[in-house]
């Protein structure tokens, strides 16, 4: 009994471990369609027939992206939704453009580790770990220099030289989702209710009230 018990156990684990993250594929590709009269269902996405497969399945051109916003910054993603063929293979990528003291906010990634290089500029680039210790890990880092942020947790980016920046991020999802802190916290439909976040970040209702009325930029 007792061996059932951690046999089940043991297959559990595994199990929660084998769905943690994106499929791995077991074909060549699986380029995503929206026909779900001939496609195969996959993660999320319909798969068109791989005989039908054509070079813009797997093309997509980025542009530098507006920083003209209050944010100083701008989040261009490349992911399954813009690049069709991105479907089963477990990655995609983003483009980051940041004006002189331009900010990518705390934000996370919820089912994808990234991974960061700077092209132009200098960053100010950190993490934070999770509780208890919550402890703040930080980083300047200038051109051609790589820095990674692990899945799940707050990070960000902030640009510290004298003009404008650009940044490229590898994602290990082919549609890693992002959940910008301030903008989920203070700017959700309907609103938190302000004796929840009162309580939550110990300040008065008055602090919660005002910041419940700004206008939060979504850079992405």
């Amino acid at each position: 009994m007792k061996t059932s018990i951690l046999f089940v156990t043991a297959f559990l684990a595994l199990a929660s471990c084998a769905f943690a993250f994106d499929p791995s594929p077991l074909q060549d590709f699986c380029v995503a369609i929206n026909d779900t009269k001939n496609g195969v269902f996959v993660n999320g996405k319909f798969c068109k027939d791989p005989k039908l497969a054509t070079p813009n399945d797997f093309f997509f051109s980025v542009k530098e992206g507006n920083i003209s916003n209050p944010l100083g910054s701008k989040v261009t993603p490349v992911t399954v939704n813009d690049i069709l063929g991105l479907n089963t293979l477990g990655i995609s990528l983003a483009r980051i453009d940041f004006a002189s003291r331009g900010l990518n906010p705390p934000h996370t990634h919820p089912r994808a580790t990234e991974i960061l290089i700077v092209l132009e500029g200098t960053l100010y680039v950190g993490f934070v770990t999770s509780n208890p210790e919550n402890r703040l890990i930080t980083k300047v880092l200038n051109k051609g220099d790589v820095f990674v942020f692990p899945i799940g947790l707050i990070h960000f980016q902030l640009n510290v030289g004298y003009g404008n920046a650009v940044a490229i991020a590898g994602l290990s999802s082919q549609n890693p989702g992002v959940i910008t802190i301030a903008n989920a916290v203070f700017g959700s439909n309907p609103k938190i209710s302000s004796e929840v976040l009162t309580k939550a970040f110990q300040v008065d209702n008055n602090i919660v009230d005002n910041l419940q009325k700004q206008f939060w930029v979504d850079n992405n």
